[in-house]
């Protein structure tokens, strides 16, 4: 299996070097706060354990050394701002003009205006240059799994990317090949006729505010509360244990990462 996150070039900036989890010490590793769930999902498509991990990642575009000539600490008194793409006024202001007024604009200002988000920019942490900010988590990082029998998948989140959080995954199986772009279409190639299936999953068209992640919060909450309101456990797909077991081999990827090891799991 391969599979990618593209947090998206400017979402990245947004969240992992002006926003709540660019530092360790205030939030986690970025490979925790913004991957654990992909990790989850490979392993569940997996029908064995994962018993070996290794990754590699750095910090290495988002620092003072990167920082353009003639750059000002905010973008707002910047000379160069025009052509820096993560600038702070193409981020928000120009969304807030645009008639734009819910994330990522409402997370800098509760009530989004001009005017509002000017002043946010002007004095808030999001007006910051990228290069002068206190982030320290990575921006690119692999993961490298090994499952038993043999069977082996490598994830990748890298924060430059047109797409935001828009996953891709191939899976390579020994009859065929599953491509999904990770929104609309999936196709499935067969070795043997040589031919293409694709599907495309039907949008549901839901009306309701838990509307994220593909409405995926909606059903995430259905399901929740309907096995609860049935006593019937056997509706919700993944347990706790399986989440906790995902999460051990995402903190087993960062000591990897940082000890630079392939680290064992004990199941």
């Amino acid at each position: 299996m391969q599979h990618l996150e593209p947090v998206g070039y400017w979402h990245f900036a947004h969240s992992f070097v002006r926003g709540n989890w660019r530092r360790l010490d205030q939030s986690s590793f970025t490979l925790l706060a913004k991957s654990c769930h992909d990790i989850d999902w490979m392993m569940w498509m997996m029908p064995t354990k994962c018993t070996k991990v290794s990754s590699f990642g750095s910090l290495r575009h988002f620092i003072k050394e990167n920082k353009p000539k003639g750059a000002a600490s905010r973008c707002m008194d910047c000379a160069v701002e025009r052509d820096c793409a993560y600038s702070a006024k193409k981020v928000y202001l120009e969304a807030v003009k645009k008639g734009v007024t819910k994330w990522p604009v409402a997370v800098i200002t509760e009530n989004p205006t001009e005017e509002t988000v000017t002043e946010a920019l002007k004095t808030g942490p999001y007006g910051r240059c990228v290069y002068e900010c206190d982030n320290d988590v990575v921006d690119n990082q692999v993961v490298s799994m090994f499952f038993e029998g043999g069977r082996t998948a490598s994830f990748s989140m890298i924060a430059f990317t047109e797409d935001i959080c828009v996953r891709k995954t191939r899976i390579f199986g020994t009859k065929g090949e599953l491509v999904a772009d990770g929104e609309h279409i999936i196709k499935i190639f067969d070795f043997v006729t040589q031919q293409t299936t694709v599907y495309e999953p039907e949008d549901p068209n839901l009306v309701t505010t838990l509307n994220g992640h593909g409405n995926a919060d909606y059903y995430l909450m259905r399901t929740f509360v309907d096995a609860v309101a049935s006593n019937d456990p056997s509706k919700i797909l993944s347990s706790a244990r399986e989440t906790l077991l995902s999460h051990l081999v995402v903190f087993a990827a960062e000591k990897a990462r940082l000890e630079s090891q392939v680290k064992d799991l004990s199941w």
